[in-house]
């Protein structure tokens, strides 16, 4: 039966004159294993397209959901985690697989194939533009500068820069559209096009035949491709398989929370493999900023396109070309150096307009994702007097109250700030304390209030301001809300939206040095003086309160964000500190809260990452 059927399949497809065409090839010199880098490039483009089409299913392409649905993918699903991380660490390995095939080729002096080397180097543009496409996919914090980076360098040329900017993003600004072009580039484009091209690089390689050694004795010694270069092929695909789940289980791509542009403490970068390109940028500052945009990656491309008709010399001995060996060496060499500058360096301090980094010229994206217009911070609008209750109820909302006490008396931790104790600050002095507090006082226990809007600000500073002239009272004659407390307790308020998100540990580090440790300690273990509380003290949180712990990392985040979300008194007749309510307030984004309360997890053993 099975006979009949291979009969009439094998009559109704070429089976064997395509497996002639794929195995019985004479290999001018015999085989090799310089000849397996592209058997190896194909598995792994093959493992990628897998990995990819599973990733699919799960996946959601919009601007609320695709990092939820990633990180569920990657937490919930069985063996999620490993699909996700073979296909990170299958991009980058496709790419370090590349970049040594085309080595290769040219020190072999391959590339004076013509049609074969240019179709090798759209193969290269082509997986560097997957690489990139991908990375804002996940809509992390680190996929979503990438995009950002990504789509402002076309800004920067001239003429066309800033249509085709907007072409890339669907507008001005990062947002749905611009994630639904780069899925769309991503799966219906790029992919289709690499199978094209590969399909094609194939063929062009067969009509072309091997280029063999350069040796033109070893070159006449044949050898079969079937079993002999297949048997290699399979050695050094299993060892690149092997390296390929090793780093997904021992090096899992970690989680950098979700996309929040408002995070001023991260520190963005493109992903690796443009670094070098990145780095360059930093050298074309001004008027030469579209040199380093479009000159620079236009001239590595322009060389690999132009090399073959540059070098028409016959001659494929590298020890007989030590010109196209020194520019080799120059070529790589460069790249190299530029990505490693690049990785060390801090972030880049220049980068396309975002909401904290040029707040005059950009829209800012509120607690509940609305976008809108922000001013600079010389003009924060200055408040009416019968408008300076909001500032009042923002004070109290803020937790200023506990520190600064009431009634023209200092409180235990800060200054009064009524009856002329500000009548020597200007508005200016005022507003970089409460953006950043330690600039005047290093040591200082107040937090910084960063994501207030400007508006905010000027309200608050109006009714600072109007406390100076009467202790007591608003300049409207409404008495002032000073010296309030947090009514009831965080643990009968509901949980919000940042203990359903898995945050970035690392970045969390960061903004509890920032915002928390100068109550709880560095790195959490210690608290300062409570006066008036029953502990005396502000509770530690490493090791935390067992009641708030818990081996589940969803039930501990839920546990210690309605704390940081709504503030809470600590018991005792009249504590000096109260826990701010950082969500209420809004001084901490959702994505900010999340990114803390993963810190606070890994600093008490839990992984909030950690597999179900």
């Amino acid at each position: 039966m099975l006979s009949f059927i291979w009969k009439w399949f094998t009559s109704k497809w070429p089976f064997y004159p395509l497996k002639h065409l794929l195995l019985d090839e004479e290999i001018p010199g015999g085989a090799s294993f310089a000849y397996t880098l592209g058997s190896a490039l194909l598995i792994i483009f093959s493992i990628q397209a897998v990995s990819g089409i599973i990733q699919l299913f799960y996946y959601v392409p919009s601007v609320d959901h695709a990092y939820d649905s990633v990180s569920y993918l990657r937490t919930e699903v069985p063996f999620g985690w490993l699909i996700h991380n073979v296909h990170y660490w299958g991009a980058n390995i496709m790419v370090v697989l590349i970049a040594l095939h085309m080595i290769r080729v040219f020190i072999w002096g391959s590339y004076k194939t013509q049609l074969t080397w240019l179709i090798g180097v759209a193969l290269v543009v082509t997986v560097m533009a997957l690489t990139q496409t991908g990375a804002p996919l996940l809509w992390d914090q680190k996929g979503y500068w990438a995009g950002e980076v990504s789509t402002s360098i076309p800004g920067t040329f001239p003429i066309v820069g800033e249509f085709m900017k907007r072409i890339a993003r669907g507008g001005e600004s990062m947002g749905q559209l611009t994630l639904s072009r780069f899925f769309v580039l991503h799966v219906a484009v790029l992919v289709p096009a690499l199978v094209a091209l590969i399909a094609m690089h194939i063929a062009a390689f067969r009509t072309s035949g091997v280029a063999g050694p350069w040796d033109e004795e070893k070159k006449k010694t044949k050898g079969p491709f079937w079993p002999d270069q297949m048997f290699r092929d399979t050695i050094v695909a299993t060892a690149v398989i092997f390296i390929l789940l090793s780093l997904c289980v021992f090096f899992p791509p970690p989680f950098s929370g979700p996309a929040d542009p408002l995070n001023t403490t991260y520190l963005p970068k493109p992903e690796w493999d443009f670094l070098f390109l990145y780095q360059a940028l930093k050298y074309f500052q001004g008027p030469l900023e579209p040199v380093g945009a479009a000159g620079v990656p236009g001239v590595l491309i322009a060389l690999l396109v132009l090399l073959p008709f540059i070098d028409r010399n016959p001659q494929r001995n590298p020890y007989l070309r030590p010109i196209a060996m020194i520019s080799l060496a120059v070529y790589t060499g460069l790249i190299i150096v530029l990505t490693i500058i690049g990785y060390l360096s801090p972030g880049f301090a220049q980068m396309p307009a975002t909401p904290k980094q040029t707040p005059a010229s950009t829209a800012a994206k509120s607690h509940k994702g609305q976008t809108t217009s922000k001013p600079a911070p010389a003009q924060a609008a200055q408040m009416s007097n019968s408008e300076n209750s909001e500032g009042a109820m923002l004070y109290e909302s803020l937790g200023c109250s506990a520190c600064h006490g009431s009634g023209g008396k200092g409180g235990t931790i800060g200054p009064a700030l009524a009856g002329g104790a500000l009548a020597a600050r200007d508005r200016t002095w005022l507003e970089e304390q409460i953006r950043n507090p330690r600039s005047h006082f290093p040591d200082t226990v107040m937090p910084a209030f960063t994501s207030l809007s400007d508006h905010k600000i000027g309200q608050l500073i109006d009714y600072l301001l109007s406390l100076q002239a009467s202790p007591g009272k608003t300049s409207s004659g409404s008495p002032a809300v000073i010296g309030g407390e947090v009514s009831g307790s965080a643990s009968d308020k509901l949980p919000g939206p940042a203990s359903y998100t898995i945050g970035n540990a690392e970045n969390g580090e960061v903004l509890f040095d920032k915002n928390c440790a100068a109550c709880h300690g560095h790195k959490a273990a210690r608290g300062i003086p409570n006066p008036g509380s029953d502990d005396g003290t502000v509770p530690p949180l490493n090791p935390i309160d067992r009641e708030l712990f818990h081996t589940d990392p969803r039930i501990f985040a839920a546990n210690i964000d309605k704390y940081i979300q709504h503030g809470s008194m600590p018991d005792g007749p009249h504590p000096a500190i109260h826990m701010l309510p950082f969500g209420d307030s809004h001084s901490l984004t959702q994505q900010e809260i999340s990114n803390i309360e993963a810190y606070v997890l890994r600093l008490n053993g839990v992984d909030r990452a950690q597999l179900i």
